[in-house]
């Protein structure tokens, strides 16, 4: 039997190497579409892998403009999870 929490990690793992090898083809391949992230105080949505794929250039502009080489993940806790769905508190830190 699969243990959903523990196949949403693995996925964000590879979300997360992919963000930081800026591969934005491999970390739609990990997402769900429509899909939501709040960010600070922020929603951002996402409809679909396009909406998703032509933020990109924009994003890896304004991170290297601040200086960003990667993002460490420190932490990363399913609150809730189920077989159609997990959710995920992570916590990160961007390294410069």
């Amino acid at each position: 039997m699969s243990d959903p929490a523990k196949e949403a990690v693995r996925a964000f793992e590879r979300w997360a190497q992919a963000f930081n090898d800026r591969d934005a083809d491999a970390m739609s391949a990990e997402m769900h579409f429509p899909h939501m992230r709040l960010s600070g105080t922020t929603f951002q949505t996402w409809v679909s892998s396009n909406d998703f794929l032509n933020s990109q250039d924009g994003m890896t502009k304004a991170l290297k403009a601040e200086g960003w080489a990667r993002t460490l993940s420190k932490s990363f806790t399913p609150v809730q999870a189920g077989e159609e769905k997990v959710h995920l508190v992570i916590r990160q830190s961007r390294q410069h």
